[in-house]
């Protein structure tokens, strides 16, 4: 199967659903235009197609190899990813002054899927990179600034992120990797983390790691945390590359899906201990690291989005192409399975979710751009809690979908979609971790109901659901027959959405366990909600652009329509879950038990 960029359907989610063209008309991102956005866009896209996507099969197939402490990259990824370097594409955010184009985030997320479409397995490698970038620009000195900024922004090291331990997963309070201070104003690091993406390869010529660890006087718990950067290799005062640190990788994981990324377990202090240097104040790390975390999070929600595209694309191919039974225009041949209303119902899900993840995505990356670069300082505050309150929906609600697109992918193939040779199992395997990792969705939603609800005493989230309401108002005017049920159960979704979080927003104080037990649901209900008035929005532009003259896109309204009434209603027992609170998990020992 042969994938294709989605460019058109990215730029159309960025200009008429997430308000990307708005926000350049503002002026915020000074003499960026439009039109600029969508060459770098469509050509991000090329590449992605014709370089990337051409080994995501020969990633699943041979993965990354692990041997005496050296990790190989599949066939072509080396010299794919210097093509990639050598493209500018590693520094699409970063600063000027360090060889950085210096565009805005939006643009960067854009072409994060696409990456990521063409292979996830090859786009985790920048993923981390860029999360690093951000954090040692935002925290790290001038000096560590000079020497490593230019080199990750050009491509030629690359990042990682160093929190997992064994005993340490969500919880970053069971850290023990430990930093000792050293005569010379390094530090030595020792300890081992695990679960590195990217933490050994032969892609480039650095490999810059950002390790959270704690210093012999630090407080207890995540107070006491600081980041240390550690390269692979010590840096020479002129630049050049210096002998080897004291960390190595000691194997890589044999892992579900994502065959290509190398997931490490990487050893610190062997000997002397790995030579690191602070990033930020001591025993502050965790803020730091945070910068890469959110980065993270909505760069894996992009991954949610573009498995789940490329999965609909051989889906679709292949219900066009695959002839069995007769449809219901009968005839005497067999019918392409596209003609049978179970697979067409299966279809329409994959892409309706798919494109209503995308426009929650993009909600959020011009949230984040609006709070870097927007108006006044009261502007940027509030742009700043929408994109914090977007952000765990963007990543839980579209890795979610990223998962269920690609099962049912699987699903329209059939028998031969449990086949390794059709390659439809290869996106489901690959879709799996992106539920798990960068936080995993249970508490991204638990982050959602605790700690940004409560966001400017809800305003924050009023406000989100105020927008949702124009949306649906705006389709019940406007609209017409075409939308058929849409605005009523979009109205409904919305109406669920808002009893819901008052109903958390009490809990929160009153009674902590009825909200965490609804906080999972409650994340999929706002994703619903809020990814129904994305795909309504896009319907109103689609007929618009119809009434100026260009009807290419009156399909939209279409997958508006399917998603408010075959999805959106969804909702209603999403929201009697959340208000049923935490009951019926009192008894979960005895539900547990086994039988005797």
């Amino acid at each position: 199967m042969t994938y294709r960029s989605p460019v058109a359907d990215i730029l159309y989610s960025l200009t008429h659903v997430a308000g990307f063209n708005e926000a350049i008309a503002a002026g915020i991102f000074g003499e960026f235009d439009a039109e600029t956005a969508a060459s770098v866009i469509d050509e991000a896209g090329r590449f992605a197609t014709d370089v990337i996507a051409p080994l995501n099969r020969i990633g699943d197939l041979q993965g990354a190899r692990y041997e005496n402490g050296h990790v190989t990259s599949p066939p072509g990824f080396r010299d794919a990813y210097r093509a990639w370097a050598a493209g500018g594409w590693a520094g699409v955010t970063g600063s000027p002054e360090y060889g950085g184009m210096g565009l805005p985030h939006t643009i960067n997320a854009a072409c994060a899927e696409l990456w990521n479409g063409a292979s996830m397995g090859f786009a985790l490698c920048p993923l981390l990179s860029e999360g690093a970038i951000g954090a040692l620009n935002a925290y790290a000195s001038k000096e560590l600034r000079d020497v490593y900024l230019g080199k990750l922004i050009a491509g030629e090291w690359t990042g990682t992120m160093n929190l997992t331990e064994p005993q340490a997963g969500s919880d970053l309070n069971a850290v023990k990797t430990r930093a000792e201070r050293a005569p010379d104003g390094a530090y030595r690091i020792f300890g081992q983390k695990i679960f590195i993406t990217y933490g050994e390869h032969d892609m480039a010529d650095n490999i810059v790691h950002l390790v959270l660890a704690r210093l012999p006087d630090a407080p207890a718990g995540t107070r006491g945390l600081s980041l240390f950067l550690v390269p692979k290799f010590l840096v020479k005062p002129d630049g050049s590359l210096g002998p080897r640190n004291d960390v190595r990788c000691a194997s890589i994981e044999h892992k579900l899906g994502i065959h290509a990324s190398p997931t490490c377990v990487m050893i610190y202090g062997d000997g002397e201990g790995a030579a690191g240097w602070l990033v930020g104040e001591e025993n502050r790390g965790l803020a730091a690291m945070f910068v890469m975390m959110n980065s993270a999070r909505l760069a894996v929600g992009m991954q949610g989005v573009a498995i789940a595209d490329r999965a609909l694309q051989q889906a679709l191919a292949y219900a066009r192409d695959r002839r069995q039974g007769r449809g219901p225009k009968g005839g005497a041949e067999m019918s392409p399975i596209i003609e049978h209303a179970d697979v067409q119902r299966m279809l329409l899900t994959m892409k309706a979710l798919t494109h209503a993840a995308r426009g929650v995505c993009h909600l959020t990356a011009v949230a984040i751009d609006r709070s870097l670069h927007g108006g006044d300082e009261a502007e940027r505050r509030q742009a700043g809690e929408r994109a914090a309150l977007l952000t765990p929906v963007a990543k839980a609600f579209s890795t979610d979908i990223g998962d269920e697109v690609a099962s049912l992918g699987v699903q329209v193939h059939g028998g031969m979609g449990y086949i390794e040779e059709t390659g439809a199992a290869q996106h489901m395997r690959d879709a799996r971790i992106a539920a798990i990792y960068e936080g995993a969705n249970g508490v991204q939603a638990i982050d959602l109901v605790q700690r940004k609800l409560p966001l400017s005493n809800g305003a924050t989230v009023a406000r989100e659901i105020a927008g949702m309401r124009a949306i649906a108002a705006d389709v019940a005017a406007k609209g017409g027959a075409d939308f058929g049920a849409t605005a009523p159960r979009l109205v409904e979704a919305i109406d669920a959405l808002d009893r819901a979080t008052k109903f958390l927003s009490e809990a929160i104080g009153a009674n902590m366990p009825d909200a965490l037990a609804g906080a999972t649901p409650y994340l999929k209900l706002f994703g619903l909600a809020l990814g129904g008035a994305c795909l309504a929005k896009a319907g109103l532009a689609a007929q618009s652009l119809a009434a100026a003259g260009d009807a290419s896109q009156l399909g939209r309204v279409a997958l508006a329509r399917f998603f408010a009434e075959k999805i959106a209603p969804g909702a209603a027992g999403l929201e009697s879950a959340i208000r049923s609170g935490a009951g019926a998990l009192q008894q979960f020992e005895s539900a547990l038990a086994e039988a005797t």
